[in-house]
């Protein structure tokens, strides 16, 4: 280790310490709890995602824009659609 990664090393753990003062260490538990939920959450979202692309896919092969058809087929302005 360098003088500059040992420096680093001791402004982070300052900021640690100053962090856990104001907010105490069942606060910081608790968005720590809630920041992994939400990461969790978004991951699950991603792969459900995936998950519909992929049937949309499958269903329409013939038709890879079957899955957004209001990009298919764009409406023309001062057009009526039906």
């Amino acid at each position: 280790m360098c003088a500059g990664d040992s420096r680093l090393l001791f402004d982070l753990l300052i900021i640690l310490g100053i962090v856990l003062l104001v907010f105490g260490t069942r606060k910081l538990r608790e968005i720590g709890s809630d920041l992994g939920s939400a990461v969790k959450g978004f991951r699950q979202g991603l792969a459900g995602t995936d998950a519909h692309s992929k049937q949309a896919r499958d269903a329409n092969p013939e038709r890879p824009d079957a899955e957004f058809p209001e990009i298919a087929a764009p409406q023309r302005p001062g057009r009526d659609p039906s």
